[in-house]
């Protein structure tokens, strides 16, 4: 528990370092937050102009904009949308359930059947299924996820329609919640699907490296001598140490996981964090930057604790070691 509480403190001051980095990176950018609220009707104002940023701050010191920025962060309180004249933290709110579901699901097929298929493999290292997996999982790895995305639409969208193209809802869905959620389920397929196979294939290597290393191991060779079956020496015995370079692997890559998102967001016009992201870019919108910005290291960090978490709870000789 030490080391948890630990982590937890480092972590604070880890989101900490990413407010003022991110704050630092946005103020140093090109552009005019007041003409961006001015708009094109009022750009030629300079009056108008010289209010908004006497109004907002902006012309006050670099670090005086940073504290306050901080403090208000440690409020709870993100800003105000330049575009939607709206509470950041509500913005974020309306779409990162969007994005939780969507990398959750994604993680989670990835994990699930990438840890089967390694298991798989692993038993039958020298079969034609383990060289055609080893050969699928070196084409997924290197696939950029957009077009991946892309040519799941051609194949199961466009030509077959068996799956939307686009949304996380239909427009004109009628029926009750349970119906909503399968409508839901529905467009979310090709989507996680996308996001998924990069990491699919990544953990099925790791997995089935790791599986054959633990099937060597002398507990394994006398669980077998004792004459156990060979699927409970497999997934009780030899299972629980193989699986921990992936929950590793995972938490580490929880992060490139939300930076998937972001292009399957807009590919999918996922109404995600990822798409709010992208959006506040090209708006120039930077409180919504910002705190999607802060949004997704906090998440991170949070993963990569409860990651811990799972670790000491798998793995015994972690617990002895830590003195929880």
């Amino acid at each position: 528990m030490k080391q948890i509480a630990a982590r937890i403190a480092w972590s604070v001051g880890l989101i900490l370092a990413v407010i003022v980095m991110c704050f630092s990176l946005v103020h140093l950018a090109p552009g005019d937050a007041a003409l961006v609220i001015a708009g094109d009707s009022g750009a030629g104002d300079p009056e108008l102009i010289e209010e908004i940023r006497e109004d907002l701050g902006l012309d006050d010191p670099y670090l005086i904009q940073l504290s306050r920025y901080v403090g208000d962060v440690a409020s709870g309180d993100l800003g105000t949308s330049y575009r939607f004249n709206e509470s950041v933290t509500s913005l974020i709110g309306d779409r990162i359930w969007p994005t939780i579901l969507l990398v959750t699901t994604a993680l989670l097929f990835a994990i699930v059947i990438g840890v089967l298929v390694g298991i798989f493999t692993a038993r039958r290292p020298e079969s034609p299924v383990s060289h055609g997996v080893t050969v699928f999982s070196l084409v997924g790895y290197s696939m950029p996820v957009f077009w991946t995305g892309y040519l799941l639409i051609i194949a199961f969208a466009s030509n077959v329609r068996w799956f939307p193209i686009a949304g996380m809802r239909d427009v004109r869905f009628e029926g009750n919640r349970f119906e909503e959620w399968l409508d839901i389920a529905h467009h979310l397929v090709l989507p996680a699907l996308t996001l998924g196979l990069i990491y699919l294939a990544q953990y099925s290597r790791l997995s089935r490296a790791s599986m054959l290393e633990v099937l060597q191991s002398d507990y394994v060779r006398t669980a077998r001598a004792k004459g156990l079956a060979e699927r409970k020496v497999v997934y009780k015995h030899a299972l629980r140490n193989a699986v921990i370079p992936v929950i590793t692997i995972a938490g580490l890559q929880f992060g490139a996981l939300l930076s998937g998102a972001l292009l399957v967001e807009t590919v999918f016009n996922w109404p995600g964090l990822g798409r709010l992201a992208a959006d506040s870019v090209f708006q120039r919108d930077a409180p919504v930057l910002l705190g999607v910005l802060i949004c997704s290291a906090a998440l991170v960090v949070v993963i990569n604790i409860l990651t811990d978490v799972v670790y000491r709870m798998i793995d015994p000789r972690i617990r002895v070691g830590g003195g929880s």
